[in-house]
């Protein structure tokens, strides 16, 4: 088993940058799974592991010596203060994976899609993406704004989300909507109809805003539905997570009644 004492052993570097830096993401075309949790969910949905990294107190985690025992990779030996530079968890569990990004799929022009429009916190492209696993979306596609779809921080939020989904990153999503079969819906705050009020089966693109501006101009000119969620007076808005949850299991609910 190799084991890494030095901050200048090249796989370390790697996995430093790896954990700091959008750019050595998309130019490696790698991230690291930090923690059990995703590691297990990234073996169940049949991922490579290219690396294991584990602290010595680690291998003592029945847990973690289960992971990896089935990941059937040899582990690096990291120790625990290089370990604890590339983990952002507050106790780590001494188990990190390096694997590779894969490319987008293949864009659809059917189905239940959700688009993600600036939607900028690393929590809440997180959470939208664990909603929508739940939920059965067909595909997500998010734009250049978005938060890092592979950033740890995502991942973390995502809790798995990643490993099952149908994944398009920096997506044209003009471009997308101008090919798709179904209607665009749009969720707005302003000139919109009421969510439950909608019809949404069939073939539906639902467009969730970023935080602080919404859905931008034109992507809101492209929307044949503009929709709003029914709240009580003095309320302006719902957290993006939340209003996506809201969205797609109405959508969920619709659709099990047809």
């Amino acid at each position: 088993m190799e084991v890494i004492h030095s901050p200048q052993n090249a796989l370390y570097k790697l996995c430093h940058k790896l954990a700091a830096h959008r750019r050595d993401r998309l130019k490696q075309k790698k991230t690291l799974l930090d923690g059990t949790h995703l590691v297990a969910a990234a073996l169940d949905a049949s991922w490579v592991i290219e690396k294991l990294l584990v602290t010595p107190e680690g291998l003592d985690n029945p847990e973690v010596a289960g992971l990896v025992k089935t990941s059937a990779v040899t582990p690096t030996l990291l120790e625990p203060a290089l370990f604890k530079s590339l983990s952002e968890l507050p106790s780590p569990t001494g188990l990190l994976a390096l694997v590779s990004i894969p490319d987008n799929a293949l864009v659809r022009k059917q189905g239940l899609c959700l688009l993600l429009d600036g939607v900028q916190d690393p929590g809440n492209v997180g959470s939208i993406l664990r909603t929508a696993a739940a939920a059965g979306v067909d595909q997500v596609l998010l734009s250049d704004q978005c938060a890092d779809l592979w950033s740890p921080k995502v991942l973390r939020a995502g809790m798995g989300a990643h490993f099952v989904l149908d994944l398009v990153e920096r997506a044209d999503l003009l471009q997308f909507a101008d090919q798709f079969a179904g209607p665009i819906a749009a969720l707005m705050l302003e000139d919109a109809q009421d969510l439950y009020a909608a019809t949404l089966t069939g073939d539906l693109a639902l467009v969730m805003g970023s935080e602080g501006q919404g859905v931008s101009a034109d992507m809101a000119a492209r929307a044949s539905l503009r929709l709003t969620i029914p709240m009580q007076p003095g309320i302006e808005s719902l957290n993006v997570g939340a209003a996506a949850a809201i969205c797609l299991y109405e959508c969920v609910r619709q659709t099990r009644l047809r």
